[in-house]
């Protein structure tokens, strides 16, 4: 779904662009190809076939401006700097053609030697909107790779230690600690099944700021609470719940993303952080709860598959062999 929202999104913008583009082309904004009569002072050691600085004014426009005069075989042209006593056009060309917009390279189209004066083009502009999208789309391509290739030794660190965790057992100390908690936000789903582990350990993930290893456990919790689903068409209580838990859980360390974008001084966003989404988790889940009491369900006791069952009981076999072991 979300893939079709972002390709509407992006034909939503390139036509927008193109519209105005042709728009701009049709009224002729930029004023493209127009020849603005000047005249020009030079210094009186050079000659006008030498590259010099020269003062310069407009017709019909007050104001000296500067500039460098610069000839040669086969073009002349003028470096202008764009300040702010420039015409108003002159700036709005500057700002939207493809070199510096800092100044204004003109076109010297005609030149009288003995008067001065000068007829100039200013750089042609074209396809303003869509080179700005195409410039923001490669932009944005490049700060994604950069930010990926950061993330790649956070995400090693706190999946390393993710996986230490599981390995010691804390994750599953972790599931039985919060079963009184899952047994209030998921009353219908039956004890010790394979859900409830699975949403632990999405919860355990997103608590220490594992965003994109919380992904796939949340993927695969709420595949488990399918299998529990009687109406395939419509979400369960349980599975609303477990978006709200998923999408406000509480942060007790700074997400992996953050830490790449800000480094050390993420740290005194900690408990700033713990308190926002510690009240975006109570408001989200009390919303949760005040919907379940106008759509109450039946226990799916007996929606339970066999080999779900089966799965159950090994999970809590191992939990137990676990337990005798430590």
């Amino acid at each position: 779904m979300l893939n079709y929202i972002w390709s509407g999104l992006i034909i939503i913008s390139l036509v927008f662009a193109v519209t105005q583009d042709v728009t701009d082309i049709v009224q002729d904004t930029y004023r493209n190809d127009e020849v603005f009569r000047v005249h020009i002072t030079f210094d009186e050691e050079k000659p006008p076939d030498e590259r010099q600085s020269v003062t310069f004014t407009i017709d019909d426009y007050d104001g000296e401006f500067e500039a460098e005069w610069q000839p040669t075989d086969d073009l002349t042209e003028m470096e202008i700097p764009v300040t702010s006593d420039l015409p108003e056009h002159w700036q709005n060309v500057a700002e939207d053609q493809e070199q510096d917009e800092d100044e204004l390279r003109a076109e010297v189209d005609s030149f009288d030697v003995a008067t001065g004066e000068a007829g100039i083009i200013l750089p042609e502009v074209l396809y303003v909107k869509l080179r700005a999208i195409t410039d923001a789309a490669f932009d944005m391509a490049e700060t994604a790779v950069t930010l990926a290739i950061g993330l790649i030794g956070v995400m090693a660190l706190w999946l390393g230690l993710m996986k230490v965790a599981e390995k010691s057992g804390l994750v599953y100390i972790l599931v039985k600690v919060v079963q009184p908690v899952l047994k209030y936000l998921f009353p219908n789903v039956p004890k010790d099944h394979p859900a409830l582990g699975v949403i632990s350990l999405n919860m355990a993930a997103n608590s220490m700021g594992l965003g994109n290893a919380a992904t796939p456990l949340g993927i695969k919790a709420m595949e488990e609470l399918q299998k529990l689903n009687p109406y395939k068409e419509k979400a369960t209580n349980a599975m609303c719940m477990l978006l709200t838990v998923n999408t406000a859980s509480v942060q007790l360390l700074p997400p992996a993303t953050l830490v790449a974008l800000i480094g050390t001084g993420v740290n005194e966003l900690v408990i700033s952080m713990a308190l926002a989404t510690m009240v975006s988790l109570i408001v989200g889940v009390t919303a949760a709860k005040i919907y379940e009491q106008f759509h109450p369900e039946d226990p799916h006791d007996h929606d339970i598959p066999d080999d779900q069952k089966i799965e159950a009981d090994n999970s809590n076999n191992g939990h137990e062999s676990y337990n005798k072991e430590a």
